[in-house]
């Protein structure tokens, strides 16, 4: 089977979480992106590496209804959901850590963790010492953190706090937009080492990141997002092969000599 039927296959089974069709987002009269598919599957850590302006973030905020579609549809687990709001979403399971993390900066972590869990608490779940549990147990900094307030946090601390806040939804699809951006390497170790974690856990993610040498060790799928479109999707294990993602992304040169 080539590429793209296996691509299809993904797309139709019924074990796809996500499954994005031929969407196409514009600014005005600027493309960000135009007739990209792909699909996660249940479970599954999909990454979409790319270059700065390639729409990754668009991609992102175009699923969870952030920005208008121009054209092409999203389904999640075989529901249409293409013209849902961003709160829809959420109620829906599927939630979004921004690039720019958008905490509520005069807030202490502890709150901003509660309200991470709104959604859950209004359809009636009220057990969230549990999760807080879980969140302190993966970010230990915030533990000894949990009244501070979110704004005072260096930019790692912000970015684990973003993160724990999206585990308090108790996501099915957790949506990363470039979780390692402007941090310092030992804190996106920690990051990586997380998402890493809640992938063995049964989490299912899509990631987005400019990292592709880390992402692509990370992710079971992987798709290259070149200026608005999709110019490649496979195995992470096939993508980080390919030549041209080598010489581009991975810092390598040709295996051809």
């Amino acid at each position: 089977m080539n590429s793209r039927g296996a691509e299809d296959a993904r797309a139709s089974s019924q074990e796809a979480r996500l499954v994005v069709s031929d969407l196409s987002v514009r600014y005005g009269g600027v493309t960000a992106l135009d007739g990209v598919s792909l699909s996660v599957m249940d479970g599954e850590l999909v990454t979409v590496i790319g270059a700065n302006g390639a729409g990754k973030s668009s991609l992102l905020n175009a699923i969870v209804g952030v920005v208008p579609k121009a054209a092409g549809r999203v389904t999640l687990g075989g529901e249409d959901v293409s013209s849902q709001t961003p709160e829809a979403m959420v109620g829906r399971g599927v939630v979004l850590v921004p690039e720019r993390r958008e905490l509520f900066a005069a807030m202490s972590v502890d709150d901003n963790l509660r309200l991470g869990a709104f959604a859950r608490y209004a359809a009636g779940d009220r057990d969230l010492a549990g999760s807080l549990a879980t969140v302190y147990d993966t970010f230990p900094q915030l533990a000894g953190r949990r009244r501070q307030i979110a704004g005072t946090m260096s930019g790692g601390e912000q970015q684990m706090l973003a993160i724990g806040r999206a585990m308090m939804a108790k996501p099915r699809l957790l949506l990363l937009d470039e979780p390692s951006l402007g941090l310092a390497p030992l804190i996106v170790d920690e990051i990586f080492r997380v998402v890493r974690d809640l992938r063995a856990g049964g989490a299912t993610v899509l990631l987005i990141e400019q990292n592709a040498r880390a992402a692509l060790r990370l992710a079971d799928h992987a798709y290259l997002l070149e200026t608005g479109t999709v110019a490649l999707g496979a195995p992470a294990t096939d993508l980080a092969r390919d030549e041209r993602v080598a010489a581009a992304y991975l810092g390598l040169g040709s295996t051809t000599g």
